[in-house]
């Protein structure tokens, strides 16, 4: 039998303990499906009596109780004129007790037709779909290999830092060190290490932190080499990328998707100060924190020594940082690069939120190129797919695999823009920092 749309959904209750779990179906249903009309009822109640006022296809009873209940099977003799389904209420203590029974029954009532209801079904799909690809991802690093061999390489001291290896020609980075290999003039070897960085000071090494950003930028090279082709060569050792000599433009392509950010630079401060003309780009009154932009953006920022800049493409011309063909390039690069992004990203549970690019020209070929990393964590910014429409409907933060607890605790601890020496950040803490970027290289590249 067809059901009318909005439905209405009667549940069929044996105590008031039952009757408890159907609030919480009821928050789902219309929150998840905009199905609001829910009452509850007895099911030791006459159902003749019951169902006096209810005409055929307007309503679905739903019949919570045990296996076996004997109320079962005399509800569904004498339910002639209004389609039942029954729920198991000895599963109403598992966590998704609520999600499963109020999608179970969405899917019913989805028989109508609805269209509305139909795209509600597919979009909470993708949202569980993302949320076990994020449990799967955290549950395989918090296991015990995982663990044991982050806290071999930290308790060992064999973390990566760069100091030790002895060549020749390095030029230190914060992060990555560069070097020149003296054979071939056109390539460059960059070696990218366990240092972690932050108020332009090193704060800790984390183990394998240089090889998930190595590897995650060598995976987002590969997949964007049909876009623009990129400055890798090879990737001999999971710490290292061959490269070629760039000269690189002094502007960082940064690509923003969501009203967020926190530095000075960042579109959401300036929206906070006043801003409603960003890098070029106007933006409307009464936007809020964390809410998605109408369109991508792209917002470059300057690279100067005092301190970055955000600029419009015409200043970029106006004050030649770039050639009008050259930023034409780059523009649309970045532009398409980041929508792949977000494309791999939705499918690995996962949101790109926002990044950087840098491009340059390859010395020998003047060929303009992808450089520098690409969607790593520490360029990135990455939210969860699954949670981020519910907790941004209740005024929350989007949930993220967060890095910024290291930051916290050095903020908490001393001042670390003026104490001439730094605290040892806690084992446990750096520990957790590792797990957490390799959580997110296996989310973003599947390996």
């Amino acid at each position: 039998m067809s059901l009318t749309m909005p439905p209405r959904v009667i549940f069929l209750v044996p105590s008031e303990a039952a009757a408890e779990l159907v609030e919480g179906i009821a928050q789902v249903l219309l929150k998840k499906f905009g199905i609001g009309d829910v009452t509850c009822r007895s099911s030791g109640a006459p159902l003749e009596r019951m169902l006096m006022n209810v005409a055929p296809g307007t309503a679905l009873l739903v019949l919570l109780c045990a296996p076996g209940d004997a109320i079962a099977a005399v509800v569904e003799k004498e339910c002639k004129t209004v389609p039942l389904i029954v729920l198991d209420s000895t599963t109403s203590k598992a966590a998704s007790f609520a999600a499963d029974s109020a999608r179970t029954i969405a899917k019913f009532c989805s028989l109508s037709g609805s269209a509305d209801l139909i795209a509600a079904l597919e979009r909470v799909a993708v949202e569980q779909e993302q949320a076990d690809l994020v449990l799967n991802a955290q549950l395989q690093t918090k296991s015990p290999l995982y663990s044991r061999n982050i806290a071999l390489a930290y308790d060992n001291g064999t973390q990566i830092t760069g100091d030790k290896l002895g060549l020749p020609d390095r030029k230190r980075g914060k992060v990555r060190d560069r070097y020149e290999i003296e054979s071939k003039p056109s390539i460059i070897a960059l070696v990218t290490t366990d240092r972690q960085s932050g108020f332009d000071r090193q704060l800790a090494l984390v183990p394998f932190k240089g090889a998930v950003l190595n590897l995650t930028s060598a995976f987002w090279f590969e997949q964007t080499k049909s876009i623009i082709p990129n400055h890798l060569i090879s990737v001999p050792h999971p710490y290292v990328s061959i490269v070629k000599k760039c000269k690189p433009f002094p502007i960082e392509f940064v690509v923003r998707s969501y009203m967020t950010g926190s530095t000075s630079t960042s579109i959401w401060k300036n929206y906070q100060d006043g801003v409603r003309v960003y890098c070029g780009h106007p933006l409307p009154e009464g936007m809020k924190k964390n809410e998605k932009l109408a369109a991508n953006l792209l917002t470059p920022t300057t690279k100067e020594e005092e301190h970055d800049r955000p600029i419009s493409a015409e200043d970029i011309i106006k004050e030649e940082w770039m050639t009008a063909d050259d930023w034409e390039v780059c523009s649309m690069a970045a532009l398409k690069v980041f929508a792949l992004g977000q494309k791999i990203a939705s499918e690995h549970g996962l949101i790109l939120v926002d990044t950087k690019y840098e491009f340059g020209k390859d010395l020998e070929t003047g060929e303009i190129l992808l450089i520098d990393e690409v969607h790593t964590p520490d360029s990135s910014r990455y939210w969860l797919a699954s949670s981020y429409e519910e907790r941004i409907a209740a005024g929350l933060e989007p949930e993220n695999i967060d890095k910024e607890f290291l930051r916290l605790w050095f903020r908490k601890h001393c001042d670390p823009y003026k104490d001439a020496e730094l605290p040892d950040a806690p084992r446990d803490l750096v520990l957790e920092l590792a797990r957490r970027y390799i959580t997110l290289y296996e989310m973003i590249t599947w390996k």
